[in-house]
């Protein structure tokens, strides 16, 4: 079951009021939002926007029993302003972003988002993918060896990147690769014996770096925390919690520049960390950082 991280600590920096417009950007399975519901009376609203609509059905589910108003939106949080126009909202008062894929999309969505099970190569967060929705396997497949090195050099801080992508063209010479299971046999050949047994499994950069190219993480992330801020009520906050230090530094930028704008402080000078005791219970959160910024 996925374990949403760092829940105590988003709640206080979320400080929530009853009858505030709260925006999870992220909503997943409604972890976050389940306990955020609890802290709206019924002039509270709480809106919650996620590209898999399998995710959002587990989320209404969740929330069925929830005073406030509860409102759902399938798609990508870089077009929140949209989704907040649609309601008449102009403005709401708190955000949160959980950057991190859950347990759901790691374990069980068949979208080839873990090495340790062998999947179509997706990576996708859309349901469906179309002829013209990028995913994994048309980047290993088509793709120049020098863009694909790039990517997994510059998403994924992978110091073998260079050997990773040429093994890829190595191997894709033979035959289509099809699979996450044969991605990882490739990433094996390519990487040293010693690299191999590392605490952190070796083909883990290779499968961020995709993942974040085929989802454009970045840019997203970019466009969803800048219009996040754009829309937030005076007083307001935007909570994100980030797990890849490419995504925290672009938050950390975010919140800079915005305060330098003078439109608003930044609440965390160092960001939020869990604790070990949470990271003991879920291994998964030792990456986490939270930061918080608040709207003048």
């Amino acid at each position: 079951m996925h374990i949403s991280v760092l829940s105590k600590e988003v709640l206080q920096g979320l400080s929530l009021s009853e009858s505030d417009i709260v925006v999870d950007c992220t909503i997943n399975g409604g972890g976050h939002s389940a306990l955020i519901s609890k802290q709206l009376g019924d002039q509270g609203i709480l809106i919650g926007i996620d590209l898999d609509a399998n995710a959002l059905s587990v989320s209404r589910e969740r929330l069925s029993a929830a005073t406030c108003r509860v409102i759902l939106k399938e798609g990508n949080y870089a077009r929140l302003d949209e989704f907040l126009s649609e309601e008449h909202i102009e403005k709401a008062d708190k955000y949160l972003f959980d950057l991190g894929l859950s347990s759901q999309q790691l374990d069980s969505s068949m979208r080839g988002f873990s090495f340790r099970f062998d999947e179509p190569l997706l990576m996708t967060f859309v349901p469906s993918p179309g002829s013209g929705d990028l995913t994994a396997r048309e980047i290993v497949n088509d793709w120049e060896e020098e863009s694909i090195a790039d990517i997994i050099f510059g998403y994924g801080e992978e110091r073998f990147a260079r050997h990773i992508a040429s093994k890829i063209v190595e191997a894709r010479k033979k035959k289509t690769i099809e699979t996450t299971g044969e991605l990882v046999s490739i990433i094996k050949s390519a990487t040293p014996h010693w690299y191999q047994h590392k605490r952190k499994h070796f083909a883990t950069k290779t499968f961020q770096a995709l993942r974040i190219t085929v989802n454009n993480e970045m840019e997203n992330v970019k466009e969803g925390v800048r219009k996040a801020i754009a829309r937030t009520n005076e007083k307001g906050r935007v909570v994100v919690i980030t797990f890849h230090s490419i995504e925290d530094r672009i938050v950390k930028n975010i919140f800079k520049e915005a305060a330098k704008d003078g439109e608003g402080v930044i609440i965390t000078k160092k960001p939020i960390q869990p604790a070990d005791s949470e990271i003991r219970e879920n291994p998964r959160a030792r990456s986490a950082k939270l930061r918080i910024f608040e709207k003048a």
